[in-house]
């Protein structure tokens, strides 16, 4: 039996370890640790098992970290307070039930004491303990679940603080990514008229980079730099970057010269602006060394410009201009597997034909045409994923093979967020991914509505409308990421694949009307 001096020295140890503790170790480590410290005050009749449930800012509940019960991800809900038989709560917020009356299988039958986690004054929420039904806490030992739901809280207040600053780190990073992208899009829209091209080339330079075994981050400097291979043309005048036909050798030098005014602009010493310079200045030199501006030969050409060169040339050759019609992605293939070893680094082209699967889905989820309801599309199928968040079925068809690509890509973004979420990585990689799932939802949801219009689908206010909310809601979830990361990114997890699956069922399926028999 634990008496009053064993409690202070146990409450002690809790403390020294919610200073010490890196918030490296997370919110599950930490409360493992915890319940072994905890274990030691016997006359608590402590079961092994606790939980913590934080608050969003419209003060819903949700289970972010536990010990000893399965993760709330595996069969995420919203949690709720549970129905306290004679509860009792202390001047300091700790709450104290008789035996739960809750059905659920983790709360019955155990005497429940809630935590309070207040932090700069404000309720966040609650670190929940489950004791004997028959414990029955003294003055001392209340005293003593007060002092320990100070010191987590502290803990708790910590890892919030340190995920809200990793968030912020990337927004400063995002945005010089933003303003540097930005340059990218104005040469885009000079030199082509949708601005569909710029997406489909990084993505498919982002998959080539899968494929070939790009570290991440070179993956992620890929990711940004790549928009900015073509800045350049900014410099170069409407009557040749415009012109319908072929250029004369004189045009052509000075179309040449855009590889070299892109890397004037884009000057500068951090990595980001390095990457965005390499390419622009040398995605069109060759692996034999017949290309331009300095005619570099093999590994001279730095390897994100080699892995962009092969992206740029075959979305070029697979789409329309006005000076030429779309080659077939067979012929467009055919030439890039011909030139291995001549215009294109030999393994980032054996990178490039392992990475069809995913090239050809880029394709179809960034292109520049009008969606043709009654188009059959088959794509080669994309490896399986171990664990799955959202799953695709064919009970979830629209009809429309190009809708139905747009979805499974959705539910794949959901997924990634799932696989960082559950593997409790950074909150800036969580942040990223809503952000990524934003930005493409918008890229869907108006190339839809593009073809609502084209067809004269009467439905097409209510689509927009709901699109237009869905952003919204998505933003919020965004901002309350600067308050709580720890509840919104199971707060959007859970909307996304509530919202995706009855806004397809619902709503998308009447699309089928648009399908001609």
């Amino acid at each position: 039996m634990n008496n009053e001096a064993d409690l202070n020295r146990i409450n002690k140890r809790v403390s020294s370890l919610a200073a010490g503790s890196s918030v490296s170790v997370g919110l599950d480590g930490f409360l493992e640790q915890l319940f072994a410290i905890l274990s030691k005050a016997e006359e608590l009749f402590l079961a092994p098992r606790l939980k913590l449930a934080l608050t969003n800012p419209r003060g819903h509940y949700y289970q972010v970290s536990q010990y000893g019960m399965e993760p709330a991800w595996k069969t995420y809900s919203r949690w709720h307070l549970p129905a306290l038989e004679r509860a009792t709560t202390t001047p300091d917020g700790l709450i104290i039930s008789g035996k739960s009356t809750d059905p659920t299988a983790d709360e019955t039958n155990w005497r429940l004491m809630l935590l309070p986690m207040n932090m700069e004054g404000q309720h966040h929420g609650y670190l929940v303990l489950f004791a004997d039904v028959t414990f029955q806490p003294s003055e001392t030992q209340l005293e003593f679940l007060t002092g320990i739901s100070y010191a987590i809280s502290s803990f708790v207040q910590r890892t919030l603080t340190q995920e809200i600053l990793s968030i912020r780190e990337y927004e400063i990073k995002q945005a010089h990514a933003d303003a540097i992208q930005s340059l990218g899009l104005a040469s885009e829209y000079r030199d082509n008229e949708t601005g569909f091209h710029i997406m489909r080339m990084t993505n498919l330079a982002l998959a080539i980079a899968k494929a070939y075994g790009l570290p991440e981050d070179q993956k992620e400097l890929l990711y940004v730099a790549a928009p900015m291979h073509d800045v350049g043309k900014i410099g170069i005048a409407d009557n040749i970057l415009h012109k319908p036909g072929r250029l004369t050798p004189e045009e052509f030098a000075i179309m040449q010269t855009h590889t070299n005014i892109g890397s004037s602009i884009l000057a500068g010493k951090d990595p980001m602006m390095k990457a965005a310079r390499e390419i622009a200045n040398s995605h069109h030199e060759r692996w034999d060394g017949s290309g331009y501006p300095d005619g570099l030969a093999g590994e001279q050409i730095p390897l994100l410009a080699r892995i962009c060169s092969i992206a740029d040339v075959f979305d070029a050759l697979t789409s329309n201009r006005p000076y030429k019609n779309a080659w077939s992605v067979e012929e467009a293939t055919d030439l890039i597997l011909s030139e291995s070893g001549k215009h294109f680094d030999p393994a980032v082209v054996a990178a490039f034909q392992a990475a069809i699967p995913e090239i050809l889905r880029v394709r179809e989820l960034y292109r520049d045409d009008i969606i043709d309801p009654n188009q059959s599309i088959t794509l080669p199928p994309l490896p399986p994923r171990e664990h799955s968040w959202v799953e695709w079925d064919d009970s979830l068809s629209v009809g429309i093979g190009t809708i139905d690509e747009h979805h499974r890509y959705l539910f794949d973004l959901i997924n990634d967020l799932f696989e960082v979420i559950s593997a409790k990585r950074s909150a800036h990689e969580i942040a990223r991914l809503v952000k990524a799932t934003k930005i493409y939802a918008k890229v869907h949801f108006r190339t839809e509505e593009l073809m609502m219009r084209h067809y004269g689908y009467t439905g097409i206010a209510e689509q927009e409308h709901q699109h237009h909310a869905f952003e919204s809601k998505i933003l919020q979830f965004y901002q309350d990421m600067h308050v709580n990361p720890l509840v919104a990114q199971f707060n959007v997890l859970t909307y996304l694949r509530d919202w995706l699956i009855h806004h397809i069922r619902v709503e998308d399926a009447k699309l089928r009307t648009l399908v001609t028999a």
